[in-house]
This record gives C-alpha cells, sequence and structure tokens, in this order.
C-alpha cells in the first residue's frame, strides 16, 4: 500500500522539497505525482545549489545565458524559472482542479534582502512579473523586515509563500500582515482572493535542543508546530476572518518545513506523521517521500488545541530552554544559512559561465 494516501484523504497536501532539472527530465518528478500524490514542490538557494553544481544538466543554459550578457543574480533567477516554470505546468492541473488551492511552486526572493524591506517588495515584484505563472509563489523571509514587505506584496496581488518561521508568534506576525493586506485590497475594490502559505520549519528545533530533555528527544519541534497550529486554526474560527472569507478571501494555509528526520536514531517518519493534519501542507524531502510510502502509520490527525503542545514546551523551560529566543535564533541563523548557500550558488554560477565560456573558445 503506497501510504501517501493516507495523508491526502486525510485533506494533507503533500508538497516536494527539492527541485532539479534532473527531476523533471527523466520523469521522477512526473512519477511522484502519479504515484505519491505530490501537488506541488518548494525551493531555496540551498537545493538550487546542490542542482546546479553537482550536474551538467544546467550548463547548456548557463552558456546561452552568459553568451546573452546575462550573470549572477539575473542569470540565476531565469535559470531557476526555466525549472520552476516547467513544473507549474505539470501542476496546473491540480491548481485548476482545486480551484487554486494547490498545485504550486515556490521561488525564494534573494537571501541578501532579509533585512530589506523595500528591496524585498520590488524583487518579489519583479519576480512574479518575470515567472508568468499564476501558481507560483515568491517566498519572502518572515524576519522583521519581511513582514512588512509580505502586507505590501498581497496588496499588490503577488502570491506569498512566507519562509523561515519558527514559533506561533512569527507565524502570527506573518498571518496579521496577509490578513492586512486582503483588508486593504477589499477596502481598495480589488479581488480578494491573492494565495499564500506560512511555512513553519520543525526539524531545526531538534537540532538545535539535542538531549536537553532525553525523556523528550525529538519532540521540542512537534510541540512549537501543535503550539502553531492551534493558533491557525483559531484563527480560522475568528469573526475577523470570516468576514473575509465572506468576501472571497481564502485562507493562508500552514505549511510544514524541514520535516526531514535529523536524527539518525530516530524514525525517518517521525514528523510526517506527527504533523498530519487537514488543510495544512506538508513539504517533503524525497527520502523522507520514499520512507512514508513504504512504512509510515498515521495515529489520526493533530490535535486541534495542540494536543500536549504546552506541556513539552513547559518541560524545555523547566529545563532552560528559552522558547522564545531560541525561536528568534533559529530564524537569524536560517537567514544567514540562505546567505550562504546564495554566496557559494552566484560563486558557482560564476565560474561555471567563465569555464563553459572559455571551453566554448576552444571548440572554435
Amino acid at each position: 500500500m503506497n501510504r501517501t494516501r493516507l495523508l491526502r484523504d486525510l485533506g494533507q497536501s503533500l508538497w516536494l522539497d527539492n527541485i532539479t532539472r534532473e527531476l523533471l527530465e527523466n520523469g521522477t518528478l512526473r512519477r511522484y505525482v502519479d504515484q505519491y500524490f505530490i501537488t506541488g514542490l518548494t525551493s531555496n538557494p540551498t537545493i538550487f545549489e546542490h542542482a546546479i553544481g553537482n550536474t551538467g544538466a544546467y550548463d547548456a543554459s548557463i552558456r546561452r545565458m552568459a553568451a546573452a550578457g546575462k550573470s549572477g543574480e539575473a542569470l540565476f533567477v531565469e535559470l531557476a524559472l526555466e525549472d520552476l516554470r516547467r513544473a507549474a505546468e505539470l501542476f496546473r492541473p491540480a491548481f485548476e482542479s482545486t480551484g487554486g488551492i494547490d498545485g504550486w511552486v515556490s521561488m525564494e526572493v534573494s537571501p541578501l534582502l532579509a533585512d530589506d524591506t523595500a528591496g524585498t517588495i520590488a524583487a518579489a515584484a519583479r519576480i512574479h512579473r518575470q515567472a508568468d505563472r499564476p501558481n507560483l509563489y515568491v517566498k519572502i523571509p518572515g524576519t522583521p523586515a519581511g513582514v512588512p514587505a509580505i502586507e505590501e506584496s498581497i496588496f499588490a496581488g503577488v502570491p506569498i509563500n512566507v519562509t523561515l518561521l519558527f514559533s506561533r508568534e512569527q507565524y502570527l506576525a506573518a498571518a496579521e500582515a496577509y490578513l492586512r493586506g486582503i483588508e486593504r485590497r477589499i477596502a481598495a475594490g480589488r479581488d480578494p482572493q491573492v494565495a499564500s502559505v506560512a511555512s513553519l520549519f520543525v526539524s531545526r528545533w531538534d537540532r538545535a535542543v539535542g538531549s536537553t530533555v532525553p525523556e523528550l528527544q525529538n519532540r521540542l519541534g512537534i510541540a512549537a508546530a501543535g503550539r502553531t497550529y492551534r493558533a491557525y486554526r483559531e484563527l480560522l474560527a475568528s469573526a475577523r476572518w470570516r468576514k473575509l472569507a465572506a468576501a472571497g478571501a481564502r485562507p493562508q494555509r500552514l505549511l510544514w518545513a524541514s520535516t526531514g528526520t535529523k536524527d539518525p536514531n530516530a524514525p525517518p517518519t517521525l514528523y510526517v506523521e506527527a504533523l498530519a493534519a487537514p488543510d495544512t501542507i506538508d513539504t517533503i524531502p524525497e527520502k523522507t517521500l520514499h520512507a512514508f510510502a513504504e512504512q509510515g502509520k498515521l495515529q489520526g490527525a493533530m490535535a486541534e488545541d495542540g494536543g500536549d503542545a504546552e506541556a513539552v514546551l513547559a518541560r524545555f523551560a523547566q529545563a532552560g530552554v528559552d522558547v522564545d529566543a531560541l525561536a528568534v535564533r533559529l530564524q537569524r541563523e536560517g537567514a544567514q544559512a540562505f546567505v550562504k548557500s546564495w554566496q557559494a550558488l552566484m560563486e558557482r554560477i560564476d565560474a561555471k559561465s567563465e569555464a563553459l565560456a572559455v571551453a566554448g573558445q576552444g571548440i572554435r
């Protein structure tokens, strides 16, 4: 039995946490759609840095774009969008059959803009325009500078995937920005249907605290997710949201990110099983996808009230873990890690462009 069907039947969307040209060209992504009910995917600088650096699949495109005078970020954005447009077309049936709720791909703004609100707004609009696909999210980090950029982008009609969220408070800030953007659109007489998802990162919590509380090892991330899921459900039940829904708005869906198990001693399906919840999305690494399809088990859906999340969080607080401070640190470190990957990516593209140009001259 292919157990990914259980998640689909529960009402959770499964998106792939990866994209490479090879996945597109050898039919693997198509197979994931058909066999594993994958209905979207996400990308980030780290994913593209590995994809471009480890194969020659992008060489022809890099050579062509470099010859046309493109370099650095401009070359990368178009290179990434070549893949993402193809993936968006693959997911177009899911997008259309769900009325735009599912079937999305995502493209990140430059991580160098994490503290630049105006730059982020401009970059999001530019990527949205350049992508020219209705089912492509632009990813903006939920940093203090990113939150106002989210509101302005939603108001401008740009679909946004809010990334690098770790806590309930960070999620609520992103959700508030989304609501304000939609409310402003309604007040301006614009269409309130601008899609968005809010991505909460899970496994990095547990990597950060390790065995601080041995009896609760690998449970802190799930607890943070449970607390956030309760806030998500409460928001959807609020009078404020019901008013927007009555005007035609659609909810900003909660997305679980970083759901691959980092602890080699923990089950590979740990987070996927714990985060099974209707009206959410799980972005899942390939290795975890295969593991769940083969051996995953479900004990039912997540508790809408968060279950034992508060008790688990309290136990970590007793052990000296400042959960609020750790959430801020994890977001900052996540942004820094993406900057590092971005810089490595730019260096890789520059080196490849130069090497391919030299090789081309040699051939002539």
